[in-house]
């Protein structure tokens, strides 16, 4: 018996939910999208020029409709404009915090329509993150695999990008710490904490066959400490099939 058994990086609930979500995701959508490579911040999965302009936004959103396997011309998609808010709180030189909606989904005249904000486009890893949880959306509600009222209709968006292999993304983007000359600001984006994205890609690594994924190179320091723990537990203790 070791001295210091694998510890869960999650609580027991949320361990239940995060195991039975990922065994739905793989009933409902496949096991076909384990055997392929996650997508990366890289060239190979992000090729061309970024320029941050809405051309550059639209070719990132096309790309992620072939990841999460969504017909473009199924969609409309919005660019919505900065609204301002940094830009006020700049002038008042306050620190800032913020979990608020980068896009969002909806349908219209029979069509699913995603929209994305402007000011995303100067976080390519958030933008990417914000895009694939609205196209989530379109798989889980728009072909009416859930409901609009399932209670946890948002969290299991997110679980779906780690489903797809888009979770260094997601889990990249739950939590930004940053400083400037007024002091320290932070930002979430999401609705799962770093600790369960970490153990969500525990699950999916652990559904690939990996015991150390190369790719988690690629994650920030929280979450790829949290998919190595997730990973050692997981070896002691298999998720839910």
């Amino acid at each position: 018996m070791a001295l210091f058994p694998p510890k869960c990086p999650v609580g027991p609930e949320e361990r239940v939910w995060i195991e039975e979500s990922m065994a739905w995701l793989a009933a409902e959508f496949g096991l076909g999208v384990l055997e392929r490579a996650p997508v990366l911040p890289t060239a190979e999965f992000f090729p061309g020029p970024y320029r941050g302009d809405e051309e550059s936004v639209r070719a990132v959103i096309a790309r992620l409709c072939g990841y999460l396997e969504v017909a473009p011309d199924r969609l409309t998609v919005e660019i919505e404009p900065d609204d301002g808010e940094q830009a006020m709180v700049d002038g008042l030189r306050l620190n800032h915090s913020s979990r608020s909606a980068a896009g969002h989904y909806r349908r219209e005249n029979g069509r699913p329509v995603i929209a994305v904000a402007q000011r995303q486009a100067a976080r390519p890893v958030a933008l990417v993150a914000t895009v694939a949880h609205e196209l989530g959306h379109v798989r889980l509600l728009d072909e009416q695999r859930i409901s609009r009222g399932r209670r946890d209709h948002e969290p299991l968006t997110d679980l779906l990008t780690v489903h797809f292999g888009l979770g260094v993304f997601t889990a990249n983007s739950a939590f930004n710490f940053s400083r400037n000359e007024r002091g320290w600001s932070y930002s979430r984006l999401g609705y799962l904490t770093e600790r369960m994205l970490g153990y969500a890609l525990a699950c999916y690594a652990h559904r690939r066959g990996e015991t150390k994924p190369a790719w988690s190179r690629h994650l920030t320091t929280n979450p790829r400490a949290h998919l190595k723990q997730g990973l050692r537990y997981l070896g002691e203790h298999p998720p839910i099939s």
